[in-house]
């Protein structure tokens, strides 16, 4: 085949669905057995690649397996695997470790190798480098290898895996020159780094610089409700400015793959030379927090009603981690409704996205697809995923009380809708 994609996840179904727009002959393979009988049956378990798109690439050719012979003659082998924190708070490479033994087992002379899956800098060579290596083949001249992070974005409806520039950084500038040729078949633009780190080191300074922005503006948030400023005012102020200043925005916390977790790989290479990476480390701080101080506003605006935590039916509208997508990984929804559920709330939720939805192993109740009931029925409602279809005059107009951590009804806040 032109193309093996390992892990057919939110990262490499896309990529398998504009490598068969291009006409290359692809395959996929993953562990998970449903997610192979899904897409073998036309069913797609991602947001960004519908099932009608699945039916096509499965006409054009598309192999998904979970048998790794599938990679025997492959020309190109895409590693897209999760990268998880370990219990040390530090990168769980194990998928990735196991991804390039198996690529080691059929690994033929003249194949491009690519890691994709993010982690810290010198993976590449420090770790997948040497375990394909056992196969016999040297890196860099019987065998190219390269970094290419993953920048998908899921529910972006604009940017996609064709109209995003792809970064590329190659062991040797062969190994650049071959992964770029890949890819150009059918991304719009290749960017190629100086090498392997710096392809992976350019991934974690794109996440950082959110993590840490998005820190500040939480931590603004707090001070400013104590003295009074409306900072989502200010920051539309701000973003006026034409040069020097991109808008952030408060929220409930960070959620997603990305934000939450890739600083942390690379606070912990630079932990490994001896010193913390205090920037990352203070801006994780403040994200963390957030959740905890989103439930100390919703207990003062019930106790400003006269009304107790404990007992209260409080509405959960969005649980998944950012708008108009079914996406939960690392939500700020659970610990917020965690700690809601230890205090005593009586919890339910809404979410367009979400059908059934569980916290510490219990069901939370779904409140149903009559938003507007719903809203009346709740004492307190707390908007933590800006969903499209969470209208600001509906919210405003059948919650008795409504508190808005992501700026949907800026509009129309009053004494019955507060904003974070």
């Amino acid at each position: 085949m032109d193309l093996v994609v390992i892990g057919l996840g939110y990262v490499g179904l896309p990529l398998v669905r504009e490598a068969c727009r291009a006409g290359l002959e692809a395959g996929g393979l993953d562990r998970d057995a449903r997610v192979v009988a899904g897409l073998k049956a036309g069913l797609s378990h991602i947001d960004d690649v519908s099932p009608a798109e699945v039916e096509e690439m499965n006409e054009a050719g598309f192999t998904p397996s979970l048998h790794e012979d599938i990679l025997d003659g492959a020309q190109t082998v895409v590693i897209c695997v999760p990268t998880p924190l370990s219990a040390e708070g530090g990168p769980d490479l194990t998928a990735v470790r196991g991804a390039a033994e198996t690529v080691a087992r059929h690994l033929e002379p003249g194949m491009l190798v690519v890691l994709e899956s993010t982690t810290y800098p010198g993976t590449t060579d420090e770790v997948v480098r040497p375990i394909l290596e056992t196969s016999g083949l040297v890196a860099g001249e019987e065998f190219h290898l390269a970094f290419s992070p993953e920048r998908i974005d899921p529910g972006n409806p604009v940017y996609g895996v064709r109209n995003t520039p792809k970064i590329v950084g190659g062991l040797t500038p062969a190994c650049a020159s071959a992964a770029s040729a890949f890819y150009g078949k059918f991304v719009d633009r290749v960017v190629e780094a100086k090498g392997t780190r710096e392809a992976e080191m350019a991934k974690l300074l794109e996440n950082t610089y959110r993590h840490v922005n998005i820190a500040l503006v939480n931590e603004m948030a707090v001070f400013c409700h104590e003295l009074g400023i409306d900072l989502w005012d200010a920051i539309d102020c701000a973003a006026t400015k034409p040069f020097g200043f991109q808008a952030f925005r408060p929220g409930p916390g960070v959620g997603g793959h990305c934000i939450p977790i890739d600083p942390n790989y690379l606070s912990y290479k630079v932990r490994s030379l001896g010193y913390p990476f205090r920037f990352v480390e203070l801006a994780q701080e403040i994200n963390e927090r957030m959740p905890r101080y989103v439930v100390e506003r919703a207990q003062q605006l019930l106790n400003r009603e006269g009304r107790a935590l404990k007992g209260a039916k409080v509405l959960l509208l969005g649980v998944t981690y950012k708008a108009d997508i079914a996406d939960q990984r690392e939500s700020p929804a659970r610990p917020v409704a965690r700690r809601l559920a230890r205090l005593g709330a009586d919890l339910s939720f809404h979410d367009p996205f979400v059908t059934e939805w569980q916290v510490e192993g219990a069901e939370v109740r779904n409140a149903g697809t009559d938003l507007p009931a719903a809203l009346k029925a709740t004492d307190l409602a707390i908007v933590l995923a800006d969903h499209g279809a969470y209208d600001a005059a509906t919210l405003a107009r059948h919650a008795p009380l409504l508190f808005d951590t992501r700026g949907r009804t800026r509009e129309m806040r009053g004494e019955s809708v507060e904003l974070l």
